[in-house]
């Protein structure tokens, strides 16, 4: 009996492939228009939420200072940048020894011309300090150092020249070299709600000595004006450094009554 060969296994033709399948499926490719419309939108974007950032950073937190006098010297130098805490005063309290920054009380400061700048640099320059990308030009703020708490009765001199609070004199080491503590002598009581400030560069510096009707009414600064503690220096970067309290100074002196 004679043998047949099989027939050939013929191979199935494959179905016409769909281009549209699942996972075959390509995005057109979007106008270049459109692109460039939502780079543009997204860096908008980007910067709006910056520039609000940085405004509620300089409203609630910290703020940039700029240093235009040698009052502060040499604790703070003419071109220092210096940022503020505005937590101090508010969640922190103030103490002696503080750096802070305050508003004009009344007087205290000439007028100051404003500066020579055409309108569209004057109106960028108060856009950027308004947000808080510039420093405060410290036209109507001062900055001093913290020596009398509300309270506290501050005298000078005593024998050796020093300043005394509550009856306990102490020793400064900010002082500028070559400065007695204060060529003015006074003795006063700081009224309640206010502090009273001296520079560091004692010679140079019209304090509450130089607007004190001698009783500490109306030299000693009313807490409500201060605009918060400076505690770094952050420009220029060869003299970025911490803004120390010298807690040591002051440690010894008893609170207001207690002496």
């Amino acid at each position: 009996m004679s043998e047949r060969p099989e027939p050939s296994a013929v191979p199935a033709a494959e179905p016409p492939r769909d281009e549209h399948a699942a996972g075959d499926v390509r995005p057109a490719a979007a106008p270049k228009g459109n692109s460039l419309l939502a780079a543009v939108r997204e860096t908008v974007l980007v910067i709006g939420v910056a520039l609000a950032l940085s405004l509620l950073v300089k409203t609630f937190l910290v703020q940039a200072f700029y240093i235009p006098s040698v009052s502060m010297q040499h604790t703070l130098e003419v071109g220092d940048r210096v940022v503020v805490s505005k937590l101090t005063p508010g969640p922190f309290e103030l103490q002696r020894g503080d750096v802070i920054v305050f508003t004009d009380p009344g007087g205290w400061l000439a007028p100051t011309p404003p500066p020579q700048d055409g309108p569209v640099r004057a109106a960028l320059r108060s856009a950027l300090t308004f947000v808080g990308l510039l420093p405060e030009d410290s036209d109507n703020h001062l900055i001093k150092r913290l020596v009398g708490l509300p309270g506290d009765h501050v005298v000078c001199c005593d024998a050796q020249g020093r300043v005394s609070i509550n009856g306990r004199a102490i020793t400064e080491p900010y002082v500028f070299d070559g400065n007695v503590p204060s060529e003015r002598p006074f003795d006063i009581t700081v009224p309640a709600g206010h502090v009273w400030v001296m520079g560091d560069h004692r010679q140079m510096s019209e304090d509450s000595r130089y607007h004190d009707d001698g009783h500490g009414t109306t030299g000693s600064v009313p807490i409500a004006d201060v605009t918060g503690r400076a505690f770094v220096i952050v420009w220029p970067f060869s003299r970025a450094d911490s803004l120390p309290r010298y807690s040591s100074t002051f440690r010894r002196v008893p609170n207001p009554g207690a002496s």
